[in-house]
């Protein structure tokens, strides 16, 4: 058990900031399980390999996913121009995480036979890509 009050608990614990440069796209409207295969592709790999296979990959998620690598660079550039020492060449960056979470989900009918309602569920999801330079 940790000690401490919850509110200190959640100070401590929210203090430790993540610097690595990262993009989220929020309320995507592709399901989490069809985003991952996508994902599960480009994990671990350089940033414009991963570029080069979402490029080719004929699933709808992809499209999506690349215009977040390309945020994730872009902000990747822009934090390492203000810390100059720490700047690597753009073709150093990783993805070093990768993940997509539920959100929410848009409940709709579909009329069935003799006057029954079949529930239709399209499913959202947040999209996470995080970057890091290899050291």
């Amino acid at each position: 058990m940790a000690k401490g009050h919850r509110s200190q608990i959640k100070r401590e614990r929210n203090a430790k900031k993540d610097y690595r440069p990262s993009a989220k796209l929020s309320f995507a409207r592709v399901s989490v399980t069809k985003a991952c295969f996508v994902l599960d592709a480009i994990r671990g790999k350089k940033a414009e390999t991963a570029l080069a296979l979402l490029d080719y990959n004929p699933r709808y998620a992809s499209s999506l996913i690349k215009k977040l690598l390309q945020s994730a660079m872009a902000n990747a550039e822009y934090l390492y121009s203000q810390d100059p020492e720490n700047y690597p060449q753009p073709t150093e960056l990783y993805i070093v995480e990768c993940y997509a979470n539920k959100g929410p989900t848009l409940k709709r009918i579909r009329p069935r036979a003799q006057g029954r309602a079949y529930r239709i569920e399209k499913r959202m999801s947040h999209i996470t890509i995080v970057l890091d330079a290899k050291k």
